[in-house]
């Protein structure tokens, strides 16, 4: 009986990693076609940049990058996708929604509900996004000395250096900073255009399980690329919530 009961654990885990891979391919290739229609060199259009850097993260076939590029520049089955920011809140928390949608009234209505359904509330545009900061951020592949990334950082252009070793950028700057690191010898293993909160909201262990709930069904929507929040939740609670 052991044996059965591994078999179903390791199918049903399989079942979700395969869902979970087919899932962020759906949403990286909006973002490659989103980019796409700026432009196909990824060396003048650091949006693709990274649209490209992610897809190979999630080892996305080049074949399929090809194609959501071609996608997007018009060569090819025609798309449009709405990039909309949705604002909301949830104990207390402020909560940024980033979606890339082909049908707006759809979307809308299904950010709205799952807010709802999970204990938040849709906001007013403008009601929470004055609490976040867009930027670019880049980390490292690799063991470097704290104060050398620091330094060539700065040099390259970056504003500030976390004690991470999480390198931030202004959101046009990134692509160019990325690229004097590498010539400088750094080996770049992720880069991103994120929101980061300007203040964070301590969580107790109700309001946080509410928020994470929020989180994964709104992350689970196809529509939503990314959910942000100013959250801030002990390492403590975060345990017993896992």
């Amino acid at each position: 009986m052991s044996g059965h009961n591994k078999w179903s654990t390791i199918k049903h885990k399989k079942a979700k990693t395969d869902a979970a891979r087919s899932q962020s391919w759906t949403k990286v290739v909006r973002e490659l076609i989103v980019a796409a229609a700026s432009g196909t060199d990824p060396e003048f259009n650091s949006a693709l940049r990274l649209a490209i850097q992610k897809a190979k993260a999630c080892n996305m076939p080049k074949d399929n990058i090809e194609r959501a590029i071609k996608r997007g520049s018009g060569d090819g089955e025609q798309v449009h996708y709405d990039q909309i920011v949705y604002e909301g809140h949830a104990g207390g928390v402020a909560i940024l929604i980033e979606t890339l949608t082909d049908n707006r009234n759809r979307t809308v209505s299904s950010v709205r509900s799952l807010l709802a359904k999970n204990g938040g509330q849709m906001g007013e545009a403008g009601s929470v996004a004055w609490q976040f900061k867009r930027v670019g951020q880049i980390s490292l592949d690799g063991d470097y000395d704290a104060d050398e990334v620091m330094m060539a950082a700065l040099d390259a252009g970056a504003d500030d250096v976390n004690e991470d070793g999480v390198i931030t950028t202004a959101p046009t700057e990134i692509t160019a900073v990325a690229k004097k690191l590498e010539e400088a010898g750094y080996k770049i293993d992720t880069m991103e255009l994120t929101y980061v909160a300007s203040n964070t909201i301590a969580c107790d262990e109700k309001a946080a399980a509410t928020v994470m709930r929020i989180c994964g069904v709104l992350e689970d929507d196809d529509d939503v690329q990314n959910v942000y929040t100013n959250a801030d939740i002990s390492d403590e609670i975060m345990e017993k919530l896992d």
